[in-house]
């Protein structure tokens, strides 16, 4: 029986990584994204492109890659008040965690991405989470992707099974997978075409891509690259 998968692909180095995962495992492998009014919107934009460039270098893969779908989160942005849904800066607030966690983003993320995929008959949910090498948000933890996965299969009486692929590796780890799935091409493919910027920037180019440099998404990012390559010497 074919083995069908949904991903869960925002056009970031994590998902972009995951779906590289996925493909080289399941027969057949769709995508899913979400627009919620971030800030980062740019994210968004290049989806298309680097699944158009999927298809173009890796042919097997290509063949196996369906249907993308957009869904429409904009009520999420409504009810956030964050600072990847505000134009406000980027800090630690009182409770520990930075002011970039979206209460509630990635349970309302595999929730759809479970209908969608209840739907089209996946049974493989695949999501960029990792608690390593992060930013603290507690919606990324493994205790809440195992909750998830066994909320979502009671309420909705499947078998979805929610894999973590990089849930407790470091970036630099990160770009290895990459290597090791498709090597140089797809690390090249991953750094010149992914968006991880938080602040949207697609002007400034460094060795690991293109981003501001300073937020806390480049920052995780370039440190990960630069054990990558001393690594890999």
């Amino acid at each position: 029986m074919a083995e069908h998968a949904l991903v869960l692909f925002s056009g970031g180095q994590d998902s972009t990584t995951c779906l590289a995962w996925a493909l080289d495992r399941f027969d057949h492998v769709e995508t899913i994204g979400f627009d919620y009014g971030q800030r980062h919107r740019i994210e968004l934009d290049v989806r298309a492109p680097v699944l158009d460039a999927l298809r173009l270098r890796f042919s097997v893969w290509g063949a196996k890659l369906g249907q993308d779908h957009m869904i429409d989160l904009a009520v999420l942005g409504q009810v956030s008040d964050t600072a990847l849904t505000r134009d406000v800066d980027m800090a630690m607030q009182t409770n520990g965690l930075p002011n970039t966690f979206v209460p509630g983003r990635n349970l309302m993320f595999l929730t759809f991405a479970a209908a969608v995929a209840y739907r089209r008959g996946a049974k493989h949910l695949v999501t960029g989470v990792c608690e390593t090498d992060y930013s603290g948000y507690p919606d990324c933890r493994d205790d809440t992707m195992k909750a998830m996965q066994l909320a979502l299969n009671l309420g909705m009486e499947s078998r979805f099974v929610v894999h973590t692929p990089l849930m407790w590796i470091d970036k630099a780890a990160t770009w290895a997978m990459a290597r090791d799935l498709g090597g140089e091409p797809l690390v090249d493919l991953v750094r010149t075409e992914s968006h991880t910027c938080y602040a949207g920037n697609r002007t400034h180019w460094h060795d690991w891509g293109f981003g501001c440099g300073h937020c806390p998404a480049c920052d995780l990012r370039a440190k990960g690259w630069n054990k990558f390559r001393i690594e890999a010497v």
